[in-house]
């Protein structure tokens, strides 16, 4: 710009503002008619944990990061510095300073070259908005009339707002906020006052002073801006101290990106909400984010991993890893294997248990036999092809038998396990569709997330409800699958199990499981608060020779716990109405547990509860609640809620006491161990 063009253009603006009141009335009418650019700007979508911090961004439209920032998240040091150096008297001018374009055009006429601009702030915000150039006569003029049209419309915090959104820092960097993640790795809201210099000297030039390509020439100018803040006093020189030798970063650093395959399911859930809250807990995710990782580079190049970690009171998610890396690699990282429908091995065991001590069919120290069994032509084995006689149903799980459990899975029918599935709100997958036996040593297909639900309703004592990972979000109350009573004693002999080599014996409830052909290794366990699932196999469903859920998975999970938290929290207390007896103590029906040898059990004059029928609303006498049973053998015994009330009666017809109100399910057991049972509703 020539000095003559530069001193009009200053003279011009001057008389305009300080003249007569007619030309005045015109200049405002000329400013009032000025179209605006759009001043609603496009920012990254985020993702953040339960307490605010950043998951994870995406770009906007165009590549560009920006960040959403307001003027009171950004450090007070940097917003000061910033008005120092680019325009001292923003709060005061309306927009053009004639006093800095004033300096600017006797420098230029002095030195002949510009020495410094007079932009203001908002004029910068007028040129960023619209892409317009700095040195052209009409652009300059351009900016000024924006500038002055935007100040009478906007307030300075709105305005600086702008700048701090739009200010470039290099490549498709825009923005203090994106800058301060690219650069430092954290938010704008606390910076060092070199960090504040940086970032003002940047947009002046930013291709020729970012920090990752041209490293000296950033050096310089942060010096610059720093002599200035300390001439000026903005920062105290004892602040400056040393400042200049802080480091410069001399690359970018990545975006946060926690939680990936969690963060794009929630933004293809919802694309019109800029912000969603996740009840993520951000340090707990990177450390196991990190473990996972840990693990599968001591594997195959093809091994993934999933781990899950959740609130079981609550049902919040704390953690979803749902690969080792997000990326496309061999291990098909892109993949969440958190949702991916696998078969579940043995893992489905304690829930088998749990309904059958709820159906009176068994208590933890019944003993039952692992022998070789046909079931209609159905003939499992156990995993190691070896059987241990007679033991009991505590040591049977403990063991992970795959005989005893579908010996009750076949009194139970493979029905009840489906349904009660549903009820958990797993919506499992039958080949075939057709349930068989086999549905109970993995022949059916869940999640990872499935089945952390599952293990969630027995720590809560039976009780399932939802998992969630929206904050705030509104969940509906969950309903009982399993009494408290069976929930627990599944859980006591959970927590019986030795840990793996090298892990802390600290009584964590766990069950491992291997699928068909080493394809699925799981480890899932839960104490008196949290429930961690980890899954380990190949994404693409390949077997994985030697991965087993106790040799691979079960050390994964007593890891993912350390990284929770330091000490378990303690399983609850059992329940008023447990019944803690030694085998010989049982009631003679639940002594032994009678299977049906070759599917051959004679069913014929089975007991069955005719009175209060199933689903009934019934009226508690003062006596008790009346019970009719027909067919079975005597003695009978009845059970409330899995506790035994009434051993060895030989009366059909009878009252049965201390039974209370509400929801309860009745069980009689005849003489040959055959069961009924009746859900009623006691007032």
């Amino acid at each position: 710009m020539k000095s003559g063009r530069l001193s009009a253009l200053i003279l011009g603006t001057a008389l305009v503002l300080w003249t007569g009141a007619a030309a005045r009335d015109r200049f405002d009418a000329f400013i009032a008619a000025t179209v605006l650019p759009s001043i609603t700007l496009s920012t990254s979508v985020e993702v953040v944990d339960r307490t605010g911090t950043l998951l994870r961004a995406y770009t906007v439209d165009d590549g560009r990061w920006r960040m959403r920032v307001d003027v009171d998240q950004v450090d007070a040091n940097y917003i000061n510095m910033l008005v120092n150096y680019e325009d001292k008297r923003f709060y005061s001018h309306p927009g053009v300073d004639l006093i800095s374009l004033g300096r600017a055009a006797l420098q230029y006429m002095r030195y002949g070259r510009i020495i410094s601009g007079g932009s203001t702030l908002t004029m910068q915000v007028a040129r960023l908005l619209e892409d317009s150039g700095t040195g052209r006569m009409t652009g300059k003029l351009r900016q000024m009339r924006v500038a002055l049209a935007l100040e009478r419309r906007l307030t300075k915090d709105q305005i600086l707002g702008l700048y701090l959104h739009l200010a470039p820092f290099g490549g498709n960097l825009e923005g203090v906020r994106a800058a301060t993640f690219a650069y430092f790795g954290k938010e704008p809201k606390r910076l060092t006052p070199a960090e504040a210099a940086l970032l003002i000297a940047i947009p002046q030039a930013p291709e020729s002073r970012r920090p990752d390509r041209s490293h000296s020439a950033a050096v310089i100018a942060r010096a610059r801006v720093l002599a200035r803040a300390i001439r000026d006093h903005v920062i105290e020189a004892e602040a400056g101290t040393g400042t200049e030798t802080e480091p410069v970063p001399h690359e970018r650093r990545p975006f946060p990106a926690l939680a990936p395959h969690l963060s794009d399911r929630a933004l293809a859930e919802a694309r019109d909400i800029q912000r969603h809250e996740l009840t993520i807990d951000a340090r707990l995710q990177r450390s196991l984010e990190d473990l996972a990782q840990d693990i599968v580079r001591q594997g195959s190049d093809k091994l993934q991993i999933a781990i899950l970690a959740v609130d079981h009171k609550s049902g919040e998610i704390l953690a979803s890893v749902g690969s080792a890396a997000f990326q496309a690699d061999d291990r098909a990282g892109f993949v969440d294997m958190t949702q991916a429908i696998r078969s579940p091995g043995s893992t489905l065991k304690p829930l088998i248990y749990a309904l059958a001590f709820d159906q009176g069919l068994a208590h933890p120290e019944t003993l039952i036999d692992d022998r070789p069994m046909s079931f209609q032509g159905y003939a499992p084995q156990n995993f190691d092809r070896k059987y241990h006689g007679t033991l009991r149903v505590r040591e049977a799980l403990q063991l992970s038998l795959n005989i005893p459990v579908v010996q009750v899975l076949e009194s139970l029918g493979p029905v009840k396990l489906l349904t009660t599935l549903e009820k958990a709100g797993v919506p499992a997958i039958i080949p075939g569709r057709q349930p068989g036996l086999a549905i109970g040593l993995g022949g059916i297909g869940v999640t990872l997330q499935d089945l952390v639900q599952v293990y969630a309703a027995l720590a809560r004592g039976g009780v399932t409800r939802p998992l969630y990972w929206r904050l705030n979000a509104d969940h509906p109350q969950g309903q009982r699958l399993v009494s408290d009573v069976s929930a627990w004693m599944v859980g006591d002999i959970l927590a019986g199990l030795a840990p793996p080599p090298g892990a802390p014996a600290n009584r964590l409830a766990y069950k491992t499981g291997t699928s068909y052909g080493n394809r699925d290794a799981w480890a899932i366990g839960y104490d008196g608060r949290h429930v961690i699932g980890v899954w380990m196999g190949r994404a693409d469903g390949t077997p994985v020779p030697g991965a087993f859920g106790a040799d691979t998975a079960a050390p994964a999970l007593f890891q993912a716990f350390a990284r929770l938290k330091p000490r378990l929290e303690p399983q609850p207390a059992p329940p008023p109405a447990t019944l803690l007896v030694s085998n010989a103590e049982l009631p003679q029906p639940l002594q032994r547990f009678h299977s049906r040898i070759d599917g051959m059990l004679v069913l014929a004059n089975a007991p069955s509860v005719i009175f209060p029928p199933d689903g009934a609303e019934v009226e508690l006498l003062p006596e008790g609640v009346a019970v009719k049973v027909q067919g079975g053998k005597a003695p009978f015994t009845w059970l409330a809620n899995g506790k035994p009330v009434i051993i060895g009666q030989r009366d059909r017809a009878l009252l049965l006491p201390e039974t209370g109100t509400g929801f309860i399910i009745l069980s009689v057991i005849d003489a040959e161990g055959r069961s009924a049972q009746s859900r009623v509703w006691l007032k």
